[in-house]
């Protein structure tokens, strides 16, 4: 696992954007894997950007996301749907059938799970999964206990996380306790992962999963089992990292690095 500190969030976001835009320039038609949630606004913003300035090109790219809360239309605005349209999707030219979600108002999520995953073994694997980590330390919606071998499936919410996020929803209207997401062992099958988290209020889920014991009560941990997995901070979600300094040496003497 690679750790990549930054300053600031500003920062941070044009270095995983960077990163990421490396990947498409490679393979115009990569498969990508997509999150949500604060942190990665910015990201996104800087990939709009790029595609703007005719630096990156999304009209062969092929995304799937990574979870989406269960009972939840495509059009409510706390949707993971609707999220990734207002800050990606709409200001690029991915074709909107290469766009696939895990779907929260199926009828049968045991066999929309097992089509999800199939589907991305159709479409080649996952080149690129941009990933957060939770104040919990979990990627997605794979809360403290889930398997590391775990593919697409329901997951029952956190009282935590909902406690999080009850603030986005009106006051009268029901909380979603359940969302559909990538389990631990189809993200660990993509062949590259970036993760994203900034703020002080991530340091110790931050430090758990990249300093911790591997463990599914932290299932960003797991991430230390990825042979190409890049984690970019910001100083303040870097703060409880017992290697910083040699994190940041590291970034120093790259450049100076021999071929390998």
């Amino acid at each position: 696992m690679e750790v990549i500190i930054k300053d600031n969030y500003e920062e941070m976001c044009a270095a995983a954007a960077k990163a990421a835009a490396k990947v498409l320039n490679t393979k115009p038609n990569a498969v990508l894997g997509l999150s949500t949630g604060n942190t990665h606004r910015g990201l996104y913003q800087e990939l709009v950007k790029m595609h703007k300035d005719g630096l990156l090109d999304f009209s062969q790219v092929t995304t799937f996301n990574l979870d989406e809360y269960v009972g939840l239309g495509r059009d409510h605005p706390q949707s993971n749907r609707y999220f990734m349209h207002e800050h990606l999707f709409k200001f690029v030219n991915i074709p909107p059938q290469n766009t696939y979600f895990p779907l929260g108002t199926t009828d049968n999520y045991e066999a929309y799970c097992r089509w999800y995953e199939q589907r991305i073994k159709e479409c080649g694997g996952i080149d690129l999964q941009i990933l957060g980590i939770g104040t919990e330390g979990q990627i997605g919606a794979n809360e403290a206990g889930s398997s590391m071998g775990s593919r697409t499936r329901i997951k029952t919410l956190s009282k935590r996380r909902l406690s999080e996020f009850a603030a986005q929803f009106d006051p009268d209207e029901e909380l979603p306790s359940f969302a559909i997401t990538m389990g631990v062992g189809t993200i660990l099958d993509a062949k590259r992962i970036i993760v994203i988290a900034h703020g002080e209020a991530k340091a110790d889920a931050v430090a758990a999963a990249v300093e911790g014991p591997i463990t599914s009560m932290v299932t960003a941990s797991a991430l230390q089992l990825h042979r190409d997995a890049v984690v970019f901070l910001d100083r303040h979600a870097a703060s409880k990292l017992k290697l910083a300094d040699y994190y940041l040496w590291v970034q120093e003497k790259r450049p100076d690095a021999p071929d390998r």
